[in-house]
């Protein structure tokens, strides 16, 4: 399995990556399949350097504030306006039981049809996994100011090289503070994408909405993850500040995680 970060700075696109958007690849034996987790503002235009938008597979959403979700109305524009046709159906989009229609009003639609002749729409049940390709999705409800959030835990089964079957687990922590939730998701994860959008000692007083590097490495710690790479950084929250606080919590391996960069889970 490899996870491409198109864009991984928090809450608004910042100079050099837009926000929040991975792309997952995993093969089943036979082709590759790609899935996307989240498609946040600006992602649209920097997946493509990394794949032809009709290989997408599927799309999860985790919430649906727009720095997660917005660049699908521009996917809608691609799917129904391209010249020639789009050359597959609809694309599958999980996410939270209000998308179809946010969607469809953030662009001025109609909600009937609204962008359901472009994506097939399916609502997230907790922790009720979904089966794409390779891919086994589950969502796990998070800790953030919104009606439904989720953090999404990703096992991706693949050949091994002797032909037994590998399973390997992604867990994305979506945006949340704090919660059962979020170490249930990451438990015993080989990579821990995890947000920090918040500082030690600026934001303590703000609750359930943001993580910090510090309670970024202990739910990791707390699930028993293996490797933690920290994600969803503002513009106006230090790198360097999440690591130095993360590193004394987590005794693996940590990292931030840098737009463009391919990791191998």
């Amino acid at each position: 399995m490899k996870l491409t970060i198109v864009g991984c700075t928090g809450s608004f696109p910042g100079p050099g990556s837009p926000a929040s958007c991975y792309l997952v690849t995993a093969h089943d034996g036979e082709r590759q399949w790609k899935i996307v987790m989240d498609l946040g503002s600006g992602a649209l235009g920097a997946i493509q350097r990394y794949t032809d938008l009709e290989d997408i597979d599927a799309i999860f959403l985790t919430h649906l504030h727009p720095d997660h979700c917005m660049d699908l109305c521009g996917l809608h524009v691609a799917v129904r306006w391209k010249p020639g046709g789009w050359g597959r159906g609809r694309i599958p989009v999980w996410g939270p039981a209000a998308t179809a229609d946010r969607m469809a009003t953030a662009y001025g639609l109609e909600l009937d049809p609204g962008m359901h002749e472009e994506f097939d729409f399916t609502n997230w049940t907790e922790r009720e996994p979904v089966t794409v390709g390779p891919f086994t999705v589950t969502p796990f409800a998070a800790n953030h100011p919104v009606e439904e959030a989720y953090a999404l835990r990703v096992e991706a089964t693949e050949p091994g090289k002797d032909g037994v079957p590998v399973t390997r687990v992604l867990t994305y922590s979506g945006d949340t503070d704090s919660c059962q939730g979020l170490e249930d998701a990451a438990k015993d994860a080989d990579l821990f994408l995890c947000e920090a959008a918040f500082e030690e000692g600026r934001d303590d007083e703000i609750k359930d909405v943001h993580l910090t590097g510090k309670r970024a490495a202990e739910a990791a710690t707390n699930a028993g993850a293996k490797r933690l790479l920290l994600t969803h950084i503002p513009v106006w929250t230090s790198q360097t500040k999440v690591m130095a606080d993360a590193r004394p919590a987590f005794a693996g391996d940590v990292a931030v995680a840098v737009a463009g960069v391919h990791y191998t889970v």
